[in-house]
């Protein structure tokens, strides 16, 4: 045959439209209800969310139909797409890692090494007794040190920022219920530097509303503390101009088990408190706007996380072109923070994997900066290897994935922009909701966010309970060997003694007279609130008062604090990580943990698939397993159950078989040890009350509530 008989005759032109007719949604559907074979199309392929949203199985082009973003540029509009035309080409995001040490000489040594290796922003996180305005010989030993650093005076910050250059890096520090009392520290360390100040860029951001949600109460009146931030936020427009000053977080929402339109929603009603707050006290909207920080928690789901951010910028210039701002000041700029609700003590290297998820969808969503947690953040302060690691997946996104290089990677998106447009459509019914209540404060006082929250929560936990949501290592293939990871945190009331030493040094080496004379002054001065109060401030901070003593002038006279009930922070494993906690307690008691002995009946074919099962189920209760080869009748396996001393007795086998091998065995079992818990591998419901009647005292199955029965067989476990 010759070679021009062998080669394919083409058309000229090729039409593969004409040739390969695409189907019609209808079509395709037809289709699909074809191969469910009578299971009802909602039922199979439609996927319920906690948000309300149903997710289809399929997105086609009708579903960008009427979306009045959806013709947008990046840099324009309502900002989904980023807040300028060339994306992440033109300014990365930051890689803002926390760094919780207590004692501010070891912060600076761990900030150093980590801006040496790939991180590009500064956050001072301050611990308790800092952010409520106690010294540390102020502080009780709970406070001192508590997730963050101490800093009782301008000296601790030099401390911290020991040979760095803090015009070089963004700097972020959330000061908590009010800024205040921290500018004056940050101010004196500037003039005491000779720093430029113009050269400071980042925030100093006080959030009352999220430390009255987080802690259920604040030490003075909301009034005052609008005041306060209408101050601070005056005083940085002249003194330190490119800091912002406005704190706005959705953290104490998205780690309670919020779903993202309640997050989104109350953020939103959250700024808005905040931009009439200050809009009443006589600042213009522009000012305002440019001084927010918004910070929202991210969880594992990833289009819903990427669909929650672009909304937030959606909404948030609907709502400040609402108030008159000026196109360029309705951009909304986000810090991330992957989420601590998803986080597990167990099998702690599996939080890497949902931290890249969490980071990724962030910088997919169109973050300005982001805190990857690191994989040992619940259990301790990090070490290098946790820092490096955490940090590493930054910049792994950035530089070896070039996330960098797209902009809007998810525009285009059928699923993804139909998923914004419907997030954004709730968030705002939810928001409007909020704002009919008289806004958020309000909505709080009446605990209608808490209550939506704890039913979102109880909807969560009872599918985690059941392992309809899976937890890797935690309620789903549970690492039984692993060495569990203790607390590393160190002795708070030692090193709160070596801070509370060096404080009373300093005090001694300064003039009281003059300190004496600075803080009666600033009594003077307290009740105007004005910019120059900063200054009086920085004055005595300079002059050797502590962040404590300046405090305690700043919190006189300042009207009644206002009290809710709070919002509780929540993991989403926690509560199942108590039934590896009790395993561990049993063994400290007895020197052994509580056993499971599988009485597997039959042929390895009978047994096989219940037994792994049961194997799997009993592990994440920590359990020890004795899982042995199938017995040939019900006396061996009897025998061989009560030489293990077992607490527990798994019968596993077939349906089929069960009537026949389970009542000789329950007896014999329950005989040699009345004290031990016979368990059916399965749920035959035409034999339920007969295995019970024989004696069998629980049943393991799929959709079975796994927490309650694992704590129900803990719980008899002596």
């Amino acid at each position: 045959m010759s070679e021009e008989k062998l080669k394919p005759e083409l058309p000229k032109e090729l039409n593969l439209q004409k040739d390969f007719e695409s189907p019609s949604y209808k079509q395709w559907r037809e289709v699909i209800e074809k191969d469910l074979k009578g299971v009802p199309f909602e039922k199979k392929l439609i996927t319920k969310t906690y948000e309300g949203i149903d997710l289809q199985p399929i997105y086609t082009k009708k579903d960008l139909e009427n979306l009045e973003f959806i013709d947008e540029l990046p840099g324009e509009g309502n900002f989904l797409r980023g807040k300028n035309f060339s994306g992440y080409k033109s300014s990365g995001w930051e890689i803002c890692q926390d760094l919780p040490y207590p004692l501010a000489e070891e912060y600076s040594e761990a900030l150093r090494n980590d801006l040496s290796r790939g991180q590009n922003s500064i956050s001072l996180k301050l611990d308790e007794a800092s952010i409520n305005g106690l010294d540390a010989d102020q502080a009780n030993v709970n406070q001192f040190g508590k997730n963050g650093v101490s800093i009782s005076s301008v000296e601790d910050i030099e401390k911290a920022f020991n040979n760095i250059d803090i015009t070089k890096f963004p700097i972020h520090i959330d000061t908590g219920y009010t800024s205040l009392q921290f500018l004056p520290v940050i101010n004196g360390y500037l003039k005491k530097k000779n720093v430029d100040a113009d050269k400071i860029k980042g925030s100093i951001s006080a959030d009352p509303i999220s430390s009255l949600i987080s802690n259920g109460k604040l030490p003075l009146s909301i009034d005052n503390l609008f005041d306060q931030l209408k101050t601070s936020t005056d005083w940085s427009i002249q003194n330190i101009p490119n800091i912002k000053t406005i704190g706005v977080s959705g953290l104490s929402y998205h780690n309670s088990g919020a779903n993202a339109v309640q997050e989104l929603a109350y953020t939103l009603a959250a700024g808005v408190e905040y931009i009439n707050a200050l809009l009443e006290r006589g600042l213009d909207i522009n000012h305002i706007t440019n001084r927010m920080r918004f910070t929202f928690g991210i969880g594992t789901f990833f289009f819903m996380e990427v669909a929650k951010l672009r909304a937030a910028k959606i909404l948030w210039s609907k709502i400040t072109e609402a108030y008159g701002a000026d196109i360029d000041y309705r951009k909304m700029v986000i810090h991330a923070r992957t989420g601590l609700f998803t986080q597990t003590k167990f099998d702690p290297y599996v939080n890497l994997l949902r931290t890249t998820t969490e980071a990724f969808s962030a910088v997919v969503g169109g973050i300005d900066s982001i805190h990857t947690n690191t994989f040992d953040e619940v259990i301790g302060l990090p070490d290098q290897f946790s820092r490096r690691i955490a940090r590493n997946v930054q910049i792994i996104l950035n530089e070896e994935s070039h996330l960098t290089d797209v902009i809007d990677p998810a525009g285009g998106s059928f699923f993804v922009e139909k998923l914004t447009d419907e997030i954004a459509k709730a968030a705002w019914k939810e928001f409007q909701k909020i704002e009919s209540m008289g806004g958020l404060i309000k909505a709080l006082q009446e605990g209608y966010i808490q209550k939506e929250i704890d039913n979102v929560w109880e909807t969560r936990k009872k599918d985690i309970s059941k392992r309809k949501s899976v937890i890797v290592g935690t309620n789903m293939y549970a690492n039984i060997k692993e060495e569990i990871k203790k607390n590393n945190y160190p002795d708070h009331k030692v090193i709160q003694e070596r801070q509370t030493d060096q404080l009373r040094k300093l005090k001694a080496a300064r003039d009281n007279e003059k300190v004496k004379t600075n803080l009666d002054a600033l009594s003077m001065v307290n009740k105007k609130l004005s910019a120059e109060f900063v200054d009086k401030l920085t004055e005595a901070i300079l002059n050797g008062a502590t962040l404590g003593e300046i405090s305690k002038v700043n919190h006189s006279k300042t009207g009644e604090g206002i009290s809710i009930n709070k919002i509780e922070l929540r993991r989403a494993s926690e509560f199942f990580e108590s039934l590896r906690e009790k395993a561990e307690e049993i063994k400290l008691i007895r020197g052994s943990r509580p056993k499971v002995f599988f009485a597997t009946m039959g042929s390895i074919k009978q047994y096989k698939s219940r037994a792994d099962f049961s194997q799997g189920f009993f592990e994440i209760g920590g359990f020890e397993i004795e899982y042995p080869r199938g017995f040939e009748s019900s006396d061996d396996a009897v025998k061989a159950a009560d030489e293990s001393n077992a607490d527990v007795v798994v019968i596993c086998s077939t349906d089929e078989t069960y009537p026949e091998l389970v009542p000789p065995f329950t007896k014999g079992i329950k005989k040699a040890n009345k004290n031990v818990t016979v368990v059916l591998a399965g749920y035959p419901k035409d034999q339920i009350e007969e295995h019970k009647k024989s004696g069998v005292d629980e049943f393991i199955y799929l959709g079975c509530d796994v927490f309650e029965l694992l704590n129900k067989i803990l719980s008899k476990i002596k």
